[in-house]
């Protein structure tokens, strides 16, 4: 018996006949885990919280400001506990991130205009009004840098209260709500390299092109030998480290150079595994032949984020949490709240309110986009208000806005006070919609 050849002629057996199931796979695994994953980060956001404030509080700080240092040759690369997190870790969160964007792009919602429209509008309104609303605030205060602070939303967090909502939210909903998550990432990627890159070193910069171009051709090349595209990775995270942009973007970078289409045409592995068994016959480099044509049946992109996401959303982001929403509460804080803690929070809860809802009407207005099948105008609100829980990219651009530790706990308190407000007012919008739904159903059905 010879393998089965992959080909334009395949088998009827080969050719699946369920493409809306594939289509729908990919944000069935990616929301299942960013749900899950939200709720761990909750917990590593409360563990952080309440050692910060507890009698071990002096343990919680000396643990983040450990050194940490390694050299190789005449370079010595020397930061605490915590930069390793945010600049090295988190560089693997963006990487995933990149790779969802390139997925998005060449085979997602984002390939099509049309479906593109809303969310894109929906998400650049929950960008331009917060960072309005900042500044409304701060504008020339000691705060003002911190404009790009609450245009973030954290899907993560997001998903997880959609995900508790159950059918009472439609999956096109959701699907809407994770475009514009994307979007948003995007816009905030942006963000970062151009305005809060303080220092550009030249020579690194021409490094890190190069080292990039030689990711794109060994991808162009097929040579998926893992630990060269590790140790290319690593090479391009330290070139970008050392040139002044923050070091995460290496993270996107790697992420867009990364195959978003499979190596072969689309098959189901299952089928094969089938065939295979039934066959007393099969010889092991058949097996092997076999299981290389099944992973080239999977782009790059879908095997390394179904590898590296439940790592990013399990351990990298709540290990995030945990080294940077160690905030110390005072009551004054709250009673007495600065511009900037004031500025984060009514951005976040009445920015991405009014921004994603106001620019989803005008797209939908204007005839540019349409609302999802099966949705409301009050789901739309719902998707506006846990738009604001903006916790995680939002803790981010905090620590490259601010040196100043006083203004960072301002921040972060106003991050934490608006994404406890924003996910209960989205989960009661999405509910009353979810109840306007059913009476209507209701109603017309005894008609």
């Amino acid at each position: 018996m010879t393998a089965p050849q992959i080909s334009s002629a395949q088998p009827t057996f080969l050719q699946s006949d369920r493409p809306l199931a594939r289509a729908v796979r990919p944000f069935v695994r990616f929301s299942n885990v960013e749900a899950a994953g939200g709720i761990v980060l909750v917990a590593a956001t409360v563990v952080a919280l309440v050692w910060a404030n507890s009698p071990w509080k002096d343990g919680y700080d000396s643990l983040w400001s450990t050194n940490v240092r390694f050299e190789f040759g005449s370079y010595a690369f020397d930061e605490d506990l915590r930069h390793v997190v945010n600049d090295l870790l988190m560089a693997m969160f963006f990487f995933v991130v990149g790779m969802e964007i390139k997925r998005e792009l060449v085979t997602g919602e984002l390939r099509d205009r049309r479906a593109i429209a809303l969310p894109a509008m929906a998400a650049m309104g929950g960008m331009v009004v917060p960072a309005a609303i900042y500044l409304a605030f701060n504008a020339g205060g000691v705060g003002s840098k911190g404009w790009g602070i609450p245009m973030a939303t954290d899907i993560a967090f997001a998903l997880g209260v959609v995900a508790l909502l159950g059918s009472r939210v439609p999956t096109t909903v959701k699907v809407l709500l994770l475009t514009l998550a994307i979007v948003d990432d995007i816009g905030a990627i942006v963000v970062i390299a151009i305005f809060y890159t303080e220092r550009v070193e030249l020579r690194f910069i021409v490094a890190a092109v190069v080292i990039s171009a030689l990711v794109a051709v060994m991808h162009r090349s097929r040579i998926v030998y893992p630990p060269l595209i590790a140790i290319a990775g690593f090479a391009l995270w330290l070139a970008v480290f050392e040139s002044g942009v923050h070091a995460t973007i290496a993270g996107v970078v790697m992420g867009l150079l990364t195959p978003a289409r499979p190596a072969q045409p689309e098959l189901e592995a299952e089928e094969l595994v089938d065939v295979l068994q039934n066959d007393d016959d099969i010889r092991a480099d058949e097996v092997r032949t076999t299981a290389t044509l099944i992973r080239g049946s999977v782009s790059a992109c879908d095997r390394l984020i179904d590898a590296l996401h439940p790592w990013t959303s399990y351990l990298i982001v709540p290990t995030f949490a945990l080294a940077n929403a160690g905030i110390v509460l005072s009551a004054g804080a709250l009673t007495s709240p600065s511009a900037v803690l004031g500025g984060v929070a009514v951005a976040l809860i009445v920015g991405k309110f009014i921004g994603v809802t106001s620019f989803s009407w005008m797209a939908v207005r204007l005839g540019l986009g349409r609302l999802p099948e099966g949705a409301r105008w009050g789901h739309i609100m719902g998707v506006g208000a846990v738009a604001g829980i903006g916790f995680t990219v939002s803790l981010f651009i905090t620590g490259l806005a601010f040196s100043d530790v006083a203004l960072q706990d301002d921040a972060k308190i106003g991050i934490l006070v608006a994404s406890v407000i924003a996910a209960l007012a989205g989960a009661a919008l999405f509910a009353a919609a979810s109840g306007r739904t059913s009476q209507e159903s209701a109603s017309v059905g005894s008609d």
